[in-house]
């Protein structure tokens, strides 16, 4: 009953007998490996993107850092939501990597709106030299709080990047739960909808540790290579991430695993919301946050399903008031375990 994040769960079977089949006899170092040739050529198949430029990480830290790096100046700023990975969760590494731009964050909640985003946008380069000056509009899909975009809400956002000008990344660390969830084409919620460069995840969908970073844009590749070596992001037995990702793409396990942690998701939300759970943000993917009574979080962590993320302290407080809570649903949770979590919830 592991429900604190999908960056916990297990990497899939078909992964680890990837890795193990690469590990067979000699590769080419640096992504001159066979597996990465067949990674570029499914990730542009998949985005219908045929001069795609597509590099791995090991890490979606990594991913966004250097992306955003590579789409902007050192002067320039970042738009993102309040709860951007990039703002809360990554240490200042995009900060770091892009030489000291810094993030604006359009007021709101996890998800941006065009109204807020065009306000936060022409307040700056306003003052001239002494000023920040407007860089690239980072989007999260799925948000940080479990919600996804419409692609209407998205193609409203992109088109108000594309009025000033600025690129657009996306934050695709749960690209393939948003994919599920709204049942559209890669293309569709990448650069049909103006998007310039993806973070596109894997780790927290089955994999060891990879994730994509995808221009649509060839003309950035070569930036993006010397800024992944100079940041010592470039593996020497890079096989071992193509193996990954390339068995995270065939015969589409990217979205079986991903249709999977969503269907665990609602089967979570379905049982809390039926035991009197209140919903903070909408469960549209595999991530909830919601509310239970104080009593309901102690009697989970007395019977040992405590791996999940809650407010504040269990003990010494009213017993019925509510608490928040994030419970992260992966691909291997499985109907038995979220079951379970429901009978001690129900009590």
């Amino acid at each position: 009953m592991f429900f604190a994040s999908d960056n916990s769960g297990p990497v899939h079977p078909q992964v680890l007998s990837a890795l193990a089949e690469a590990n067979e006899g000699f590769a080419m170092p640096y992504g001159a490996d066979p597996l990465m040739d067949e990674v570029r050529q499914r990730i542009r198949d998949i985005f219908e993107a045929p001069e795609a430029m597509v590099h791995l990480v090991a890490t979606g830290t990594a991913a966004n850092a250097l992306a955003l790096a590579t789409l902007m100046q050192p002067w320039q700023t970042v738009f993102c939501s309040p709860v951007a990975h990039i703002h809360e969760d990554e240490c200042n590494a995009p900060e770091f990597f892009t030489g000291g731009a810094k993030l604006t964050l359009v007021p709101g909640a996890d998800k941006m709106s065009p109204k807020a985003l065009e306000e936060t946008i022409a307040k700056e380069e306003t003052r001239g030299v002494h000023g920040p000056q407007r860089g690239p509009v980072s989007i999260t899909q799925v948000t940080e709080r479990g919600s996804v975009y419409s692609l209407a809400e998205f193609q409203a956002l992109t088109s108000v990047a594309r009025t000033h000008g600025l690129p657009v990344h996306l934050d695709g660390a749960r690209f393939a739960n948003a994919l599920v969830a709204l049942g559209c084409s890669a293309a569709e919620m990448t650069w049909k909808a103006g998007v310039d460069a993806v973070s596109f995840g894997g780790t927290k969908n089955g994999l060891m540790g990879v994730e994509a970073v995808i221009f649509f844009d060839p003309a950035k590749a070569w930036e993006f290579e010397l800024r992944r070596k100079r940041g010592a992001h470039l593996f020497s037995k890079h096989r071992y991430l193509s193996a990954q990702m390339a068995a995270y793409l065939r015969d589409d396990l990217w979205l079986d695993s991903a249709r999977a942690a969503n269907a665990n998701c609602a089967r979570l939300a379905e049982g809390l919301r039926a035991a009197g759970a209140e919903f903070l943000h909408s469960p549209d993917a595999n991530m909830i946050f919601a509310a239970l009574p104080r009593a309901v979080h102690q009697r989970l962590h007395d019977a040992g399903a405590m791996y999940y993320i809650w407010d504040g302290t269990l003990e010494g407080a009213d017993p019925d008031e509510m608490v928040a809570a994030r419970l992260v649903c992966d691909w291997s949770v499985g109907a038995e375990r979220i079951d379970r979590f429901l009978d001690i919830v129900k009590g």
